[in-house]
């Protein structure tokens, strides 16, 4: 492969567009939102580190790649709240984004395709593991913020128990752990009872 240096700083600029995309969850403490490129940098963060602590046979490098390139569909779709009503079709968008980032001239990733579908619809440890982490960072930013996205939206305990259900079979100790915080966060009026 020969470095073009016009075209890959071309398509470095297109990635760099995942910076304006802004989620609704708030940053550690609050002040303002995070955007998803904060989001995928603190997942790949977290999923190192839960890989280190976890101990199982997992492919740390093909885990981090997943957790980097999980948000590019998203330069596209933009970002499709956890409890939105407009969740379903977001996929295929995202989807079509990361294909067109991958046949982008200038893009020097190879299979940068097949490893947003791995993380996508990927049924492997580490896409399981990238999953539950994605859904954790999120919930601890609701925690640490007094729950300001969830009061925000109007959230109840049931759709974050919902949205977190399939972490019980993944991940057990962090399920309990969530609920044991959900039950904290509605005693503290964070989040609706129902």
């Amino acid at each position: 492969m020969q470095l073009n240096l016009d075209e890959m700083s071309d398509f470095l600029l297109k990635l760099d567009k995942l910076k304006s995309v802004n989620r609704r969850t708030y940053i550690n403490g609050g002040e303002r939102v995070e955007n998803s490129a904060e989001h995928s940098w603190h997942l790949a963060m977290a999923c190192w580190a839960f890989a280190s602590v976890l101990g199982e046979d997992l492919d740390l490098l093909k885990l981090l790649q997943m957790a980097l390139v999980h948000d590019l569909g998203k330069i596209d779709a933009g970002d499709t709240f956890l409890y939105g009503k407009n969740r379903g079709e977001a996929h295929l968008k995202e989807r079509e984004c990361a294909q067109r980032l991958s046949s982008y001239p200038g893009n020097t990733i190879p299979n940068l395709s097949n490893t947003w579908e791995e993380q996508e619809t990927g049924q492997s440890k580490e896409a399981r593991l990238l999953k539950v982490i994605d859904r954790l960072l999120p919930f601890l930013h609701n925690i640490t913020s007094d729950g300001r996205a969830w009061r925000d939206n109007n959230v109840s305990k049931e759709q974050v128990l919902k949205a977190h259900k399939f972490i019980e079979n993944e991940a057990p100790e962090i399920h309990a752990w969530v609920v044991k915080k959900l039950e904290d966060a509605v005693e503290k009026g964070w989040l609706k009872a129902a």
